[in-house]
């Protein structure tokens, strides 16, 4: 049975439990203790509604997170009543459920859908009477209790969630404007010529300084964007001693590899694949980065890459070796041998790499052998 109709059509049934019936089916909850008592010690705010859509169950999250007394009735209401949905109004006749509106509210439809026995995620933003807005993620599970159906609903205020990630978008954006205006200007000066030798050497320091700001900026970017889900990939075909040679120049000049090398295995094999040379190259110069900045002066970083016929290998060796407390964090987000607020290099690897890449990050050391990162990626992504 299809759960969505006419936008004309009441989305839900205007039927609705006698008060009789709703502390009958509360007390099927109360009386459970395990399952009350679960419910009640849990941080997440939950709520058990009967077929008609009406609460028969609130757990003490709910009530703190809403500022309600234990003594408030609110059993019997619907969801649009409880969160004050501003579509509800009861002396025009519009309940919950029952306008145009609730064509689109993520809460009912997931509220159905769990009733029919799906389980169901929905994000929505509910404008309150007083005009607030929530922005919310709900889920609906089916609950079968005493040969009736019911539905086991989650309610989570994501609004700081949803706000901070417009801001980001906001300052990403407005950021790599500015950035990219200082670059400008700093191409137009690099490709002034001048004969004073001191000038010469601040216009190429400028223009390197204003290279690597924008790309600090979209490292910075692409990282939130895979940590909240929206990163898209996009496949294009690579040549792995190619990335590995744009790698090698990128960071010959930068000021980490200052008094350090940064070598290409002569062994190392060109390998055609297809992935997504953005975030590919971003893995390759966070481990470059941390090999270099492990090495003592006059040391090397050693880079190489090979194929098995189905995946593409590359790897990152220093001569340092890792210490034991590095290695069982080496992963961690906020971790960092660096200080407090760094530590991003490694992590954003291994989600770039595992998450968005459909590959394999590991890596082995010893005081005999240094320290070796392998990266392991599919010859071909799929981009779904």
């Amino acid at each position: 049975m299809s759960l969505f109709v006419s936008s004309s059509t009441p989305l839900a049934s205007g039927k609705k439990s006698s008060s009789e019936e709703i502390s009958r089916q509360a007390q099927y909850f109360t009386n459970i203790d395990l399952l009350s008592d679960f419910l009640n010690a849990v941080p997440n705010v939950f709520v058990v509604l009967n077929a008609n859509r009406q609460i028969v169950f609130a757990n003490r999250a709910l009530y703190e997170a809403f500022g309600l007394d234990r003594d408030e009735v609110i059993y019997g209401q619907y969801l649009g009543d409880l969160l004050s949905c501003s579509h509800v109004n009861i002396e025009l006749g519009q309940r919950c459920g029952s306008t145009e509106f609730c064509h689109t509210c993520g809460a009912l439809q997931a509220t159905l859908r769990s009733l029919h026995g799906q389980n169901a995620i929905q994000e929505y933003r509910i404008v309150q009477h007083d005009g607030a807005a929530l922005d919310l993620r709900v889920s609906g599970s089916t609950l079968r209790l005493n040969e009736q159906v019911f539905s086991l609903f989650a309610i989570e205020d994501i609004s700081h969630h949803k706000r901070r990630q417009v801001l980001e978008r906001l300052f990403f954006h407005d950021i790599l404007n500015i950035a990219g205006v200082v670059l400008g200007y700093a191409e137009l000066l690099q490709n002034t010529p001048t004969e004073n030798s001191r000038v010469e050497k601040i216009k190429t320091t400028l223009y390197h300084a204003s290279v690597r700001l924008v790309d600090e900026i979209e490292s910075q970017r692409q990282l939130s964007a895979a940590e909240s889900g929206d990163l898209k990939p996009m496949v294009a075909p690579i040549h792995s001693l190619g990335l590995l040679r744009s790698v090698q120049e990128y960071y010959q000049g930068h000021e980490t590899a200052r008094d350090r090398q940064i070598l290409i295995d002569r062994h190392a094999q060109d390998i055609a694949f297809e992935s997504d040379m953005a975030l590919l190259r971003r893995v390759i110069e966070n481990l470059v980065k941390n090999a270099l900045e492990a090495c003592e002066p006059c040391q090397f970083v050693t880079l190489s890459c090979k194929g098995d016929g189905e995946r593409v290998l590359f790897t990152v060796h220093n001569p340092t070796p890792m210490p034991r407390d590095v290695e069982l964090q080496i992963f961690q987000r906020s971790f960092s041998t660096k200080g407090y607020g760094r530590g991003l290099g490694t992590y954003s690897v291994k989600l770039l790499t595992e998450r968005y890449l459909r590959g394999t990050v590991e890596f082995v050391t010893s005081a005999q052998d240094g320290t070796t990162f392998v990266v392991s990626y599919p010859l071909f992504l799929d981009e779904a």
